[in-house]
């Protein structure tokens, strides 16, 4: 530590990525990253944006983009923010809609990026533990807050909840926002956007890293009542007036655009998960159900940390989280069929012997 450092920084225990290890031969399954590349639409798109005109700065509303997210979710623009990925659009929402000095509920188990903001803003965190099923029951956050969020399906767990259970969330709670984080939405669980109109008090945040295949880009947005948004969009202005360059936002756009592709890669992840789901379950492992692009396993007989290391001396990486009730679980990424058959052929040698 600094003595130069501001007093909060000293406090802070920063999010810790998933790590990015430049290893010969790797299969990476850790970060749930898209094992297939974006639309091609997406690099001419890109390619098109890669000339004299990168000397102007970019549209500061994004407002292509806006229009674009809009068009597709059937919203009006007025009712759409973009941000430098979706972490730097929650960011903007805890500091916009968060500092209420009541507590901000979330699962004690899920995205680990939510206590670093409430730490960074200082916002009083209350985690609501998951059931037993490591499962989000919205039955459990009743208590008075100065705002709800979770993601869904839930990360690392990939278990989702459906509509009913939000809508039934949003009635009882109409005093604070609620902020549904569907970072994998599209890999089967169901969008809130659909309640956007009906509970002014509903922020939906997705992104274009998953599904689309865009990570390397870093486009996220928030959907929900314009209200929210404005309060999105002064923060945005006062921190940085131009957080998307022109490349994403062309980007981005035909990412959106090419819903052919989101079908058939989705489908595909969806059709490797359903395998890998069986072929894991077949060595033993213990598999929440995951409407992710990922899986989130246990096995009875065998130390995760321990499978975790020996994997990796195989060349395949995976996340384990050294945290309690999670312990002796992996998250798996869902990698394209090579990949996944070399997980499993490294499993069996491991576990079978």
């Amino acid at each position: 530590m600094s003595k130069f450092w501001s007093p909060i920084v000293q406090q802070l225990t920063p999010y810790v990525p998933g790590e990015q290890p430049k290893i010969n031969n790797l299969i990476k399954l850790n970060t749930n990253e898209n094992p297939y590349g974006p639309s091609p639409r997406v690099i001419t798109a890109i390619e098109i944006e890669t000339g004299n005109s990168l000397r102007l700065y970019p549209d500061p509303q994004s407002k292509r983009l806006v229009d674009t997210i809009a068009r597709y979710h059937q919203l009006k623009p007025e009712q759409v923010f973009v941000g430098n990925g979706s972490d730097e659009v929650l960011a903007h929402t805890f500091q916009a809609l968060f500092q209420q000095g009541k507590p901000l509920l979330f699962p004690d188990i899920t995205y680990s990026f939510y206590p670093v903001y409430c730490k960074l803003y200082g916002i009083t965190a209350k985690m609501i533990p998951l059931n037993d099923n490591l499962e989000i029951d919205v039955n459990d956050y009743t208590d008075a807050n100065g705002g709800i969020i979770f993601p869904n399906p839930n990360a690392p767990t990939g278990h989702g909840i459906g509509l009913d259970a939000i809508e039934a969330l949003l009635k009882k709670n109409t005093g604070s926002v609620v902020v549904i984080d569907e970072a994998y939405i599209d890999f089967g669980g169901e969008s809130a956007v659909t309640l956007i109109d009906q509970y002014p008090n509903l922020l939906v945040i997705q992104t274009l890293s998953k599904s689309r295949s865009l990570a390397g880009l870093r486009v996220g947005f928030a959907m929900g009542n314009a209200e929210l948004i404005a309060g999105l969009i002064r923060v945005k202005d006062s921190f940085n007036s131009y957080p998307l360059d022109s490349l994403a936002i062309s980007g981005g756009c035909a990412a959106i655009e090419d819903r052919t592709h989101l079908e058939y890669t989705r489908n595909r992840i969806i059709t490797s998960r359903n395998q890998l789901t069986t072929e894991l379950e077949a060595l033993g492992f213990n598999i929440i159900p995951s409407q992710a692009n990922f899986l989130f396993v246990t096995h009875p007989q065998h130390d995760a940390a321990q499978l975790a290391a020996q994997l990796r001396e195989k060349n395949i990486i995976i996340r384990y989280f050294n945290k309690p009730r999670i312990d002796q679980y992996l998250r798996i990424t869902i990698g394209n069929d090579t990949e996944c058959t070399a997980l499993v052929t490294a499993l069996q040698k491991i576990i079978l012997g």
